[in-house]
Formats: C-alpha cells, sequence, structure tokens
C-alpha cells in the first residue's frame, strides 16, 4: 500500500515504510497535485502550471517525472502513466489522507479526522511565483476548510447525549464556520445545555456583534437553542458534487429534494452560492417551495460561488456548456429547466439545442439581448461608467458600489435585506469576475433562437421589474412558439421570499408543470 500524505509537509509511505522525496520543491507540488487532481493532465498544462516560460520547462517536467516514478510505480506497479502529449496517476491503490477528510468512511472516527485535518494543506509545496498552482492549491484549501465544516456539522448534529459533547463539537463547528447562522444557532443551543444559561447568553452576546460587525443579519439564537439538536435546519440536505469542464474549470454542483420526485433544473445566474442560498432572502423561500415537490437541482456559475473563480473564460457560451455538463452529470434524460435573469437565455438556448430533453421551459424576469445590442450612446456610457465602479469598489467595506445592484434587483427589499445581499454579492464573487459577468451579460444574444424551441414554455415578469421592462417580457413570450405569460404584483427583480408574489410564482410554477 501507498499512502500519501499531504496534510502537512507531503509524504510517502510504502507499506508503512517512509519513502524518500526529491528535494525538488516543484517535483514535490507536482505529485501533490497528481495525487489531488485525478484524471488525465496534459505536459502542456502542467509545464504552464508549475515552470516559467523562460526556462525549459518541458525538460523540468521530464526530470521532476524521472524522481517520481521509481517512487510511485514502487513494487511493480505503474501508477504514474505517461505518453507524448499527457501524464496520469492511477489511484486504485494509492490511500491519501485528504479524501479521508473530504469523503469520510461510516465507521470513522470524527475525532481523529478532526485532528488530522487540523494541518495546513501541503506547508511546504508553496510556489508563490506561480501563480495558476498557488490559485489551484488556494482552492484545494479552501475544499479542506469546507470539508472541515462539513465534518463539524455532522458531528454536531449527531453527537451523542452528553452535553459537553455536544458543545465541543458545536464549537469546532462555529469555528470553521464563523458567518454561518445556522452554526451559530447550533453552538448557543450546546452551550446552553452544557454550561447554562448565563454562559449561552454570553456566547450569544459575542456573535451578535460579530454578525453586526460584519453587516450581516442576526440569528435568533435563542428560539434556535428551544429546539432539539438536529431539527433546526436553515441549510437542507443537499449533495454538493462536482463536475470538470472541458476547459478544466469546477462546477459545484447540488441536488436537493427527494430523489424520487421528479427533477426540476435551475440554470444558475447572478448571483448564486450553494450554500449561502440558503440563508438568503431571495433564494431560499423558493427553492424551499420548490425542492418540497421536486428534486432541485442547481449549480454555481463558473468564476461564482463554489465554483472555480479562475475560469479563462466568462462568457455566454461558457454558461451554456457548463449547464450540458452538469445535466450530464446529474443523469436526467428529460427535465423542466428554470431560467432566471440572464440564465434565462441560457435556458433558451440550451432548450433550443437539445428539443428532446426540456420537457417545460419556465423564464423569469427574462431578456432575449444584452444592452449592447439596444442601448443609446448615452446608456452604453452609463453602463461601462459602472462596470469600471464595479470593478475598483466591489470588494471595499464600503457597500454603495454594490448597492447600485442590489437596489434595482431589490427595490422593496428593507435596510437589513438589503445588507444581506451586499454581502452575499462581496461573498460570491471577486471584483474582476463581477466585471466579467456585466460584460458577458451585455453581449447576450438570443433572439434569433426564440422560434426554435419547442417545449412547452411559460414566462413570469414583475409588473413593476426596474431592471427589466415587462413590455421586454411580453415580447419574448410573443417570439416563443405558444408560450404563456403571466405577471406577478411585485416591483423586485429578484422576489423576496416574504412577498405574495412569491407564492404566486410557485403556484404558476406548479400549475404549469402539472400540465
Amino acid at each position: 500500500m501507498l499512502k500519501i500524505c499531504v496534510l502537512g509537509p507531503i509524504t510517502v509511505t510504502a507499506n508503512g515504510a517512509p519513502v524518500e522525496l526529491p528535494a525538488s520543491r516543484k517535483t514535490r507540488a507536482l505529485l501533490a497535485f497528481l495525487a489531488l487532481s485525478p484524471g488525465t493532465h496534459s505536459r502542456q498544462s502542467l509545464c504552464e502550471l508549475l515552470w516559467d516560460t523562460p526556462d525549459d520547462p518541458r525538460a523540468a517536467l521530464r526530470w521532476s517525472l524521472t524522481k517520481l516514478r521509481p517512487i510511485l510505480n514502487a513494487d511493480g506497479i505503474e501508477r504514474l502513466g505517461s505518453d507524448r502529449l499527457n501524464i496520469w496517476l492511477e489511484n486504485a491503490d494509492l490511500e491519501v489522507d485528504f479524501n479521508a477528510i473530504a469523503s469520510p468512511q461510516p465507521d470513522a472516527s470524527s475525532d481523529d479526522l478532526w485532528k488530522r485535518s487540523g494541518a495546513p494543506l501541503l506547508e511546504d509545496c508553496e510556489l508563490p511565483n506561480q501563480h495558476g498552482y498557488s490559485a489551484w492549491l488556494e482552492k484545494r484549501r479552501a475544499d479542506l476548510q469546507s470539508a472541515r465544516s462539513q465534518l463539524a456539522m455532522d458531528a454536531t448534529k449527531q453527537a451523542s447525549p452528553s452535553p459537553d459533547n455536544h458543545d465541543r463539537w458545536a464549537q469546532r463547528w462555529l469555528s470553521v464556520a464563523p458567518f454561518d447562522p445556522l452554526a451559530a444557532q447550533h453552538a448557543v443551543k450546546a452551550r446552553h445545555a452544557s454550561k447554562g444559561l448565563g454562559s449561552a447568553q454570553e456566547l450569544a452576546r459575542l456573535l451578535e456583534q460579530r454578525f453586526r460587525e460584519g453587516e450581516l443579519p442576526v440569528p435568533d439564537f435563542f428560539s434556535a437553542a428551544e429546539t432539539p439538536a438536529g431539527t433546526s435546519a436553515p441549510i437542507p440536505d443537499q449533495s454538493i458534487r462536482f463536475v470538470e469542464t472541458k476547459d478544466s474549470v469546477c462546477i459545484a454542483w447540488a441536488s436537493v429534494g427527494d430523489g424520487d420526485n421528479p427533477p426540476l433544473v435551475k440554470a444558475a445566474n447572478w448571483l448564486n452560492h450553494l450554500e449561502l442560498d440558503w440563508g438568503a432572502p431571495i433564494w431560499s423561500p423558493l427553492f424551499r417551495e420548490l425542492a418540497s415537490s421536486h428534486q432541485l437541482i442547481r449549480y454555481d456559475e463558473r468564476g461564482c460561488g463554489l465554483s472555480d473563480w479562475d475560469a479563462a473564460e466568462i462568457s455566454f457560451d461558457s454558461f451554456v456548456t457548463d449547464l450540458e455538463q452538469v445535466v450530464d452529470a446529474a443523469d436526467i434524460e428529460r427535465f423542466p429547466l428554470l431560467g432566471i435573469s440572464q440564465g434565462a437565455a441560457v435556458s433558451i438556448e440550451y432548450a433550443a439545442r437539445y428539443p428532446d430533453r426540456v420537457s417545460h421551459l419556465i423564464l423569469f424576469g427574462a431578456y432575449d439581448c444584452g444592452w449592447r445590442h439596444t442601448a443609446k450612446p448615452d446608456e452604453v456610457r452609463e453602463r461601462e461608467a459602472v462596470m469600471v465602479l464595479t470593478e475598483s469598489g466591489w470588494g471595499s467595506d464600503n457597500p454603495a458600489y454594490r448597492h447600485m445592484f442590489s437596489q434595482t434587483f431589490m427595490p422593496d427589499a428593507t435596510a437589513e435585506e438589503l445588507t444581506w445581499f451586499d454581502e452575499f454579492q462581496r461573498q460570491t464573487t471577486s471584483a474582476e469576475n463581477a466585471v466579467r459577468f456585466l460584460e458577458a451579460f451585455s453581449t447576450i444574444d438570443v433572439r434569433d433562437r426564440l422560434a426554435d424551441v419547442q417545449c412547452p414554455t411559460l414566462v413570469i415578469h414583475s409588473r413593476g421589474d426596474q431592471r427589466i421592462p415587462m413590455a421586454a417580457a411580453r415580447s419574448l413570450a410573443a417570439r416563443i412558439p405558444n408560450a404563456k405569460f403571466a405577471s406577478v404584483e411585485s416591483r423586485n427583480h429578484l422576489l423576496l421570499g416574504r412577498e405574495d408574489a412569491s407564492d404566486e410564482f410557485v403556484r404558476l410554477v406548479r400549475d404549469f408543470l402539472a400540465t
């Protein structure tokens, strides 16, 4: 058995005996990358990832491979394979300690996994001057933190009746998810049971200060504390997975709801985050309602949420191919498709390409072309100025820049809801990607594809939508064969869950899918 440990300094053991690794940091980084990135990799991509162009990267790669082959191909088993163009690592009989944290076995000790996962990932394999590799390493370290959060959450909910044990795991969960309202609520509840009301109130005061300083809604700690462990569940059970696209971008997708229910696929839109969505005043109530009667499949767009932020291409074409790959990964043949805002154009293109796969098409807040196709010169200057402001101010502590979007998306939102959405935007993508998204949306054009949509289609729109006028939705519905049109009483481009319009939207969708 060959074991590769990447938590802490990278080490390799064969049948329990340590194996000496090359002194070259880049060679060890190559070993780490292959161990944590299953599949086939082109020599060119590995050269670009780990070596500078002025050097001779192909020769350096060949040298590193000669050092790794005796280690990985021990005992006559060829694990490290290569040909003229590609390199791969067969890991069927490899044990990588990171995998035990990311996909723990049912009988694994949670305490042991927690202790092991506390070591920094690949602490001796940093390559500060190799930006692609550094971005990959940061993503894997974020994956480790997510895995630790999931481990602590599961252990908290499954903790033995001992109040002290429950408290210990709840505090661990809070330590890796300091702004997760569910983690905070469980921490207060567990502290109440273990240390008493006074200690719980003190913890709640500290957490309230933390959430207020982060400009986030403060959870209702003590109504959560009165609920038995595991029954207060703002985040439903969802299965988050990843699919790698043809251009090597990892797309995060999730399924929530009873697997025996019919599927409903939602195309990604600005902005989504598979985990943070469940605390959103906009998405959470809608998703809960839809998941109660369907197996809801959603994903984070490339460049935001849990998907890779470092994507070479952010374009309409890439949005459509990402939807294609998520649907294929979910292994569903025919399904209704929901598109919101620019996700509607993505859904229209997909439905036109794959008429046999889309049973129903639902479009909300939809438009068929971006502003660059129709805007007058004054509007072009205004929108381009907004993009400049976005790039300079998106990540700042001043929410005024992000308010430009939140107040037009949701003009009827309360101050607390706007604050939540402002912070949600900042947590969901980078300033650079926000501008790239705005540019990609501006050039969308599916006007010539509307007549190719063959499935039953429902177009829903807010009567007072301040971003996309209702006339645009009526025109779109008129050009999709046999499309139905419905409006809801709201000024919001993104419906707030507390609105009557949100309930009406769900009713319209359910009635439409029942036909």
